[in-house]
């Protein structure tokens, strides 16, 4: 079991994200990769530096970042979003199957996130699992819009959910 981060360390990570410019990575790369250069086997290093080059667009970078990070030993909230960052990823690199892998994982660690949730409909959509993709979001809806209109027609929506997922010949 790898030791936990320095609270330090993850003070610094965390400052370095909030001054990031999505739309100007390369300072943000830079600066992980120098706290990179010193911490190279923390796992929540390796998670920022792999999230900064996927918001850059460079996702065959960030997967080798999220796949170390994964296997250095992440956990709690922070493994939940490199879990989704990744499935992401790999989505955007035409890795479908490994997409859904990554996801299924993150469902089954965390299966109250609505975040991973509308990320792996969207991996199901994208691997040309539509009917699986609307029923998992009707499904979110559901459970999480709670209003007297929607919860009118709750069975009806979760009927047809049950329905979509049933002409789905991917699960």
């Amino acid at each position: 079991m790898p030791e936990p981060t320095d609270p330090a360390l993850l003070e610094r990570l965390s400052t370095l994200f909030a001054a990031r410019d999505r739309d100007d990575m390369a300072p943000t790369i830079r600066a992980l990769l120098a706290v990179y250069a010193e911490h190279p086997d923390d796992p929540h290093v390796l998670y920022e530096v792999g999230g900064a080059y996927d918001t850059a667009g460079e996702e065959e970078t960030a997967a080798g970042y999220y796949e170390r990070a994964l296997h250095a030993g992440l956990d709690g909230d922070t493994l939940r979003r490199c879990l989704l960052q990744y499935g992401s990823t790999l989505r955007n690199l035409g890795r479908f199957d490994e997409s859904l892998a990554a996801l299924d994982r993150a469902l089954a660690l965390f299966p109250a996130s609505e975040s991973v949730r509308v990320w792996h409909a969207l991996s199901l959509h994208a691997a040309g699992r539509s009917d699986a993709a609307v029923a998992e979001l009707m499904e979110l809806a559901a459970d999480g819009i709670r209003t007297p209109d929607l919860l009118r027609y709750e069975p009806a929506i979760r009927g047809n959910a049950e329905y979509l997922r049933s002409l789905d010949t991917g699960s």
